[in-house]
């Protein structure tokens, strides 16, 4: 305490007054002290002053010390308030000290000692009451903040939920039309391939190779078309929860070489290498057959359309916790790391441009991954740019 501690003494008896200003004059610490006769004076000169303590006598004239102390509480003031009180007053001290005085000292023991030593502890508890008000005043201010930035966070979490249901509503929308569209499309699809096919049986031998190799290219285009109007129509099934799958009991290792025949084809035309490793104890799976050879052609497909050069390797086991690993390896043109997490999504290929060389919707991953999700399966795939890529299916034995 460097400064002069403010103090303001109220009391009416003149003699009692310059027994605490000798008594104050004798502390350890500099006060300044002004004197008040009555409570008329003493609340002009605290509503005018900045003060740090106030002595005052219980036994005022009109007005008791315990009537003093309410009217100085009540009105917010929480300046410490030290009661003088005379012999035999200690019981209404007690009630003082309830209605909110800081302490009070006998005028028969009144000395610098016992003067200073309640001074300084009635400031110290005084600021550490306005310390812990400034804190709890913080707390409130903070808990305001919270509600309101709980009210704001409350608001954006409906706002979204909202725009999610609002999503999901496009969704099944999109969902339905991508579903009717693409049965619409597949009728007269259907009849161009069967016309288109009919006329080469029909003017076999009879057409020019010009005109055969047209409506060969015609035939082709509608296959072509109709796998990527049944990819849309899968995707939507999926998205719409409608797509129901179908457990029996096969091989798997029959599965995979059937279609490996039927693609086998696509694969000498680049002169690719097809090799086929299998190590099973048991290739029985009770498994969707159908959705299976679907998931494997679309990688094995994938793998011949983006392999240019070299060989693709095709490997099946198992593991110890009955899951059938399927794994398909090709040495083409590989995909960028930053692209590999973009891969399952629909309507993405690694190329994205108009010039792009390979074809697709880039529904088949996509597809591919949904099924194996429903399946509870796995689909994962390390690659490496202009190296090659190896996709790899973990498949449980048994469709639960």
């Amino acid at each position: 305490m460097e400064n002069s501690l403010r103090i303001l003494l109220l009391d009416d008896d003149e003699v009692d007054r310059m027994a605490v200003c000798r008594a104050l004059s004798k502390i350890e610490v500099s006060v300044d002290v002004s004197e008040a006769a009555n409570y008329e004076e003493a609340t002009t000169y605290l509503n005018n002053n900045q003060l740090d303590c106030v002595f005052l006598d219980y036994r005022l004239p009109g007005k008791d010390g315990l009537a003093v102390v309410k009217e100085v509480r009540d009105s917010g003031n929480k300046i410490p308030l030290i009661v003088l009180t005379g012999q035999g007053d200690e019981q209404i001290a007690v009630e003082i000290m309830k209605a909110g005085a800081s302490d009070y000292i006998n005028k028969s023991r009144i000395s610098p000692q016992l003067l200073g030593k309640t001074l300084q502890n009635a400031i110290r508890m005084y600021q550490a009451e306005i310390k812990i008000e400034l804190f709890n005043q913080q707390i409130r201010e903070t808990n305001e903040e919270l509600k309101r930035k709980n009210k704001e966070l409350e608001e954006k979490q409906e706002q979204i939920h909202q725009q999610n249901l609002r999503l999901l509503e496009a969704s099944e929308l999109k969902s339905r039309f991508l579903a009717t569209m693409s049965h619409e499309l597949r009728t007269p699809l259907n009849a161009i391939m069967v016309f288109s096919q009919m006329i080469l049986r029909k003017t076999k031998g009879k057409l020019s190779d010009s005109e055969t190799d047209m409506v060969q290219r015609i035939l082709n285009n509608g296959k072509n078309l109709l796998e990527l109007i049944n990819d849309i129509l899968d995707l939507s099934k999926i998205e719409a929860g409608r797509l129901q799958l179908v457990s029996e009991e096969f091989d798997i290792t029959q599965l995979v070489k059937i279609s490996l025949d039927e693609l086998r084809i696509l694969a000498e035309r680049k002169n690719l290498t097809i090799n086929t490793y299998i190590d099973l104890q048991n290739p029985i799976l009770s498994h969707d057959r159908t959705r299976i050879r679907q998931v494997f052609v679309n990688l094995l497909s994938n793998a011949i359309k983006f392999t240019d050069v070299g060989k693709i390797d095709v490997t099946i086991n198992e593991n110890k916790s009955e899951k059938i690993i399927i794994s398909v390896r090709d040495t083409g043109i590989g995909i960028e790391p930053e692209k590999l997490e973009h891969i399952f999504e629909p309507f993405r290929q690694a190329n994205q441009t108009h010039s792009r060389r390979h074809s697709g919707t880039g529904l088949g991953l996509a597809i591919t991954d949904s099924l194996m999700k429903m399946m509870k399966g796995s689909i994962s795939v390390e690659s490496e740019l202009g190296k090659g890529s190896e996709f790899r299916l973990e498949l449980p034995r048994f469709l639960s």
